[in-house]
């Protein structure tokens, strides 16, 4: 039976429940596909990846802390299995056959139900392809169509060489289509792929199987990998002659450590290649329907990063001379700081009824948007419940009709 060809179906998960075992790369790589379907996940793990540990705080899925245990499958919709275990991969495949649910598993494709097709998306449509035993096929054509449907071909283009060595790459803020043609080609062509938090993770998902995904998530507040370790797996992979992406969120030069990280490859000698992104800084608040300039209303915008407090001796930041300024002020990182940098903007001159807007996780499906002005901002901040990643836009620009 093996030998037979799948039966190609289209899961419609919106509200069901979707079960998940493990809590590792797989599962990472997965869970964005599940959750834009609108699946109720339930994920059963003792421990998780940042980012997946991310979603489970942001309220995306319920994280169980703990093994598998029969009965766990009982209900599900379908049930992705993807533990270090051998035997509880198989014990669960076995509980998910007898209950007939349809069940992967990334240990052993053989043994499932089912198979994950290569996916990708364009415009709307979703592309996913199966090709039995070689999943690397499976990509390929995957890619091909993908980008033919974004250049208007569907032509399948010649088979790129890697070239050993780094691409710090700007994922744009979130959106997967808002990042450049030329990092989604050096993210398909990649072995290893070091991937932030921020970064666009739905992009994971269209990585072949055999890449080697590393997340260097840097939740805020919370669990991340030093900078030396990062700039340290870098240089390994590229001399192990590995073609190497740094996934970043929005542009790697616009506080993204980017140029840090050039300069490590760089004493290491190890090539590198840097592709700008679209920053967060002005596509989020432009998505949202704020402008940074208008004709009329404002003719400059400055970027300003708020992780320091205005009186933190360490901040290289200006504060008295942003406030004398009429143009659009653009914060990042700047939620827990946001109340002490309005006083300080106000008590240097800056009007407190100046509009003001918060925008959290901006491009993306959970973008949230909060007005204000620049006295109660702050305020609004903690009443909505508003997290980072957010940018926070102050200035006459919030309120253009």
């Amino acid at each position: 039976m093996s030998d037979l060809p799948a039966y190609p179906v289209g899961l419609r998960l919106a509200g069901r429940r979707v079960v998940v075992l493990g809590g590792g790369t797989v599962a990472q790589r997965r869970l964005p596909a599940l959750l834009n379907a609108g699946a109720d996940v339930t994920l059963v793990a003792p421990a998780v990846t940042p980012s997946v540990e991310a979603m489970a705080d942001a309220g995306q899925l319920r994280w169980e802390r703990r093994g598998y245990r029969a009965g766990d499958v009982d209900g599900a919709w379908y049930l992705l299995i993807a533990t270090d275990d051998p035997e509880v991969n198989a014990a669960a495949s076995a509980e998910a056959e007898r209950l007939r649910v349809w069940s992967v598993r990334s240990d052993d494709a053989e043994a499932a139900s089912a198979w994950t097709p290569a996916t990708g998306r364009c415009d709307g449509v979703t592309v996913a392809v199966l090709t039995g035993r070689d999943p690397r096929r499976s990509a390929a054509v995957r890619d091909a169509v993908v980008e033919g449907l974004r250049e208007g071909t569907i032509g399948a283009p010649r088979h790129r060489d890697r070239t050993p060595g780094v691409a710090l790459v700007g994922g744009g803020p979130g959106d997967p289509d808002l990042i450049t043609v030329r990092g989604r080609r050096l993210l398909a062509e990649a072995d290893v792929v070091i991937a932030d938090r921020l970064g666009p993770r739905d992009l994971l998902d269209e990585l072949p199987p055999g890449v080697e995904v590393i997340d260097a998530a840097k939740i805020p507040y919370g669990r991340y990998m030093a900078q030396e370790a990062i700039n340290a797996a870098l240089v390994e992979h590229a001399r192990a002659g590995r073609s190497v992406v740094r996934l970043k969120g929005g542009d790697p030069y616009v506080f993204g450590r980017g140029r840090e990280e050039a300069q490590a490859l760089a004493e290491a000698g190890v090539p590198v290649t840097v592709v700008p992104g679209v920053t967060s800084a002005i596509s989020v608040p432009g998505a949202a329907g704020v402008p940074v300039t208008h004709r009329g209303v404002a003719h400059e915008f400055t970027v300003v990063s708020g992780h320091l407090a205005p009186d933190d001796p360490r901040s290289l930041v200006d504060w008295p001379a942003l406030a004398a300024l009429r143009g659009t002020l653009v914060l990042l990182m700047a939620v827990e700081r946001m109340a002490a940098i309005a006083e300080t903007l106000i008590a240097h001159g800056r009007d407190p009824e100046t509009p003001a807007a918060a925008i959290q996780e901006g491009t993306t499906p959970a973008e949230r948007r909060v007005d204000a002005t620049l006295a109660t901002v702050a305020a609004r901040i903690a009443e909505a419940g508003i997290r980072p990643p957010a940018v926070i836009v102050v200035g006459d620009v919030v309120a253009v009709p």
